[in-house]
């Protein structure tokens, strides 16, 4: 209350600063002040810079005169210090203090920061707190300019101590690095003290500890060990930056010492490094290409070379194991994809392992998976293949037999064979996947589709498939993989018309109820632009029962859609007739063609029919007579065939019209 009673002279600078001087004196050595003290202090500061408009430069110049004078004690505490370890904690020590106090001293002063008189707006300052500010310039351009140099060089060394595995007092260091960063008064950069001493010398020194030290635990170590050290120097840096470098939001100190220890650590020995790669890929060391990919990705374009390495060995690794096995996977569908997915899978697994299923690495599997898939080499060595005019060979492009191969694996799948009978349905769904998995790399997917077509048409007319579900589902999936959508729509379209089929025949049994040929007869009535592979029908004499049950059918299908034509396709047609010979009775599956032929022994079981004969009793163009003939006589699947030729011939060409055919009375399934 003493001071409220004092007079406006009492207010001059003069008569207030030896009150406040001594209280600004503890503050700056972190003495004890009370609170009586301090709060008189704040209306000392509060009266003089209300009533004196000079006030605030006296003020400022008393306190730059104080903070000088405690700044000069503190450097010679520290100055004293000759071994740099000793004057770097003496500094850290002193700064410390002074730093904290430099948040402390300013509060009583905040009414300097008002400039003009008690009656005029109020403007704050806009460089910051001036105390603040002043007390920060007076430590900078004093003891710091003095012992600047002094302090990067021993935090240097102290760094590269730690680097040899030498332990200290880290904050030491940080100590020194929260000393330059906070010393800047700059508004618009405040690290720029930091940047231009600490950053720059942190950056420069681990450059020069490298580039010294990496060259020769290559040239001791060898590439792979070369690869584990520098990994290791990377994570030590990148966690010694953390701790050691300034990270707040903005600061790009840590970004640009790890490119700067990556240039000398991978980018200056990269040539080096990946040249190890195809010795790894070879030796499938997931672990050592993992390392190496860390490493090479780094650095912009780093990992090409890699790529480059990973599409080469796939492509020769798949073609020399497809040739090692060419016996067998050319002659068997079955092996051959398990043969094309063991190499997937196994490319898929490096791929996964070694480069964590990186994007560029998968896209050069596939690049060179496909290359192996549509590879024409291994089906040189005597793949068996249905033989085209000579004419149209030599223009055509030699094709990869894949596509035709998938589709007769999943042929075998769909279809009642001994495979598809041992398999469950999962399992069997989990195969007609994998297929998916080979086709998404086959070049001309048209060619797959068309053999799948043509066997697909061949299980439904032969009514062999192992599971309906599963071949409907098996269309949507080739949708689903992006094969051809005409193809796909066609396929679609074929079951359709079975199971309008299916509806046909229930009605057409039911009008013919009590007609033993209308039971044992099932009729498929098949949309041409779905089915149909030709135009050309070919002519057959079929057998009488038939041709008299025929025009039925098409009266009652004309009936029910008026303006429809039916156009019969004997060459998708078949049936079961009954085979009695020497040694037995036996039910045989044929073809409408294969039907005629036979049909022509049923008046004479013991006789030889000449091939002349044949073809004016079937009236089956030479062609389609040569081939049914030799299916006749030289079925590969069983031993004892149904018909029996003189004299003996190596392929149909060799008929000719005095050629005589009989029935082989010894013919079994044996």
């Amino acid at each position: 209350m003493s001071s409220l009673l004092k007079g406006p002279g009492s207010t001059k600078f003069a008569d207030r600063w030896p009150d406040m001087q001594p209280v600004v004196l503890k503050l700056l050595k972190q003495e004890h002040v009370t609170r009586d003290e301090w709060q008189n202090l704040f209306w000392d500061v509060h009266s003089v810079c209300s009533w004196d408009e000079k006030a605030a430069v006296r003020i400022q110049e008393a306190l730059r005169n104080e903070i000088l004078r405690f700044i000069s004690e503190a450097q010679g505490r520290v100055m004293k210090h000759r071994e740099e370890s000793a004057l770097l904690k003496a500094y850290i020590s002193e700064w410390t203090k002074y730093f904290t106090q430099c948040d402390y001293l300013p509060k009583p002063f905040q009414a300097m920061e008002i400039e003009g008189g008690n009656q005029k707006p109020k403007r704050k300052n806009q460089d910051g707190n001036r105390v603040q500010l002043l007390m920060l310039k007076s430590w900078n351009g004093s003891i710091f300019v003095a012992v600047r140099e002094k302090l990067l060089s021993a935090s240097m060394k102290l760094l590269y101590a730690e680097r040899n595995g030498e332990a200290f007092d880290s904050q030491l260091v940080i100590g020194v690095r929260q000393s330059f960063v906070n010393l800047s008064t700059e508004v618009s950069n405040k690290l720029r003290i930091y940047q231009e001493n600490f950053e720059s010398s942190y950056v420069e020194a681990a450059r020069d500890y490298y580039a010294s030290h990496a060259p020769a635990y290559l040239t001791e170590n060898g590439v792979q060990n070369y690869m584990k050290y520098a990994d290791q120097k990377l994570w030590e840096e990148d966690r010694r930056a953390t701790k050691y470098l300034e990270t707040r939001k903005g600061c790009n100190s840590k970004q640009l010492l790890m490119e700067t220890v990556v240039q000398v650590l991978v980018k200056d020995h990269a040539t080096t490094i990946v040249a190890e790669c195809p010795r790894l890929i070879a030796n499938n060391d997931v672990e050592k290409l993992n390392l190496m990919f860390s490493l090479m990705d780094r650095i912009p374009g780093g990992v090409d070379p890699m790529l480059r390495d990973l599409e080469t060995y796939i492509v020769q690794s798949g073609l020399d194991d497809m040739k090692a096995n060419a016996d067998i996977i050319t002659t068997d569908s079955e092996k051959y994809v398990e043969e094309l997915l063991a190499l997937f899978n196994r490319f898929t697994e490096m791929v996964v392992k070694a480069f964590g299923s990186d994007h560029r690495f998968m896209t050069s599997r596939d690049k060179a998976y496909k290359q192996v898939v549509n590879d024409t080499s291994v089906f040189r060595l005597d793949l068996p293949s249905n033989k085209a005019r000579p004419n149209a060979m030599m223009k055509t492009h030699p094709e990869s037999k894949c596509p035709e191969l998938l589709a007769n694996y999943c042929d075998m799948l769909l279809r009642k064979t001994p495979l598809s009978k041992k398999l469950t349905s999962e399992e069997t769904e989990a195969k007609l996947r994998d297929v998916l998995v080979v086709l998404k790399y086959v070049q001309n997917k048209d060619v797959f589709m068309r053999y799948h077509k043509t066997h697909l048409t061949r299980r439904l007319i032969l009514e062999t498939s192992a599971d309906s579900e599963k071949e409907e589902n098996m269309v949507e999936w080739l949708r689903d993989v992006g094969m051809p959508a005409e193809y796909v729509n066609k396929l679609a379209r074929m079951f359709q018309d079975i199971k309008v089929s299916q509806d046909l025949n229930t009605e057409f049994k039911e009008r013919q109820r009590g007609s033993s040929m209308a039971e044992m007869v099932n009729m498929k009535v098949l949309n041409a632009g779905a089915w149909s592979r030709s135009s050309e029908r070919v002519p057959v004499s079929l057998p009488m029962e038939l041709e008299d049950f025929i025009p039925g059918v098409e009266e009652f299908y004309r009936k029910k859609h008026n303006g429809r034509k039916l156009h019969w396709h004997h060459i998708m047609s078949n049936g079961v007739i009954v085979f009695q010979n020497q040694t037995g009775r036996y039910d045989l599956e044929v073809t409408t063609y294969q039907m005629a032929v036979l049909f022509t022994w049923n008046q004479r079981p013991e006789d030889s029919i000449s091939f002349e004969s044949l073809r004016l009793a079937t009236q089956l163009p030479d062609p389609e007579l040569r081939r049914t003939l030799w299916s006749l006589i030289a079925f590969p699947k069983i031993k004892r065939q149904v018909l029996l030729c003189q004299p003996p011939v190596t392929n149909p060409k060799e008929f000719i019209e005095g050629s005589l055919f009989s029935i082989n009375q010894e013919f079994g399934l044996v």
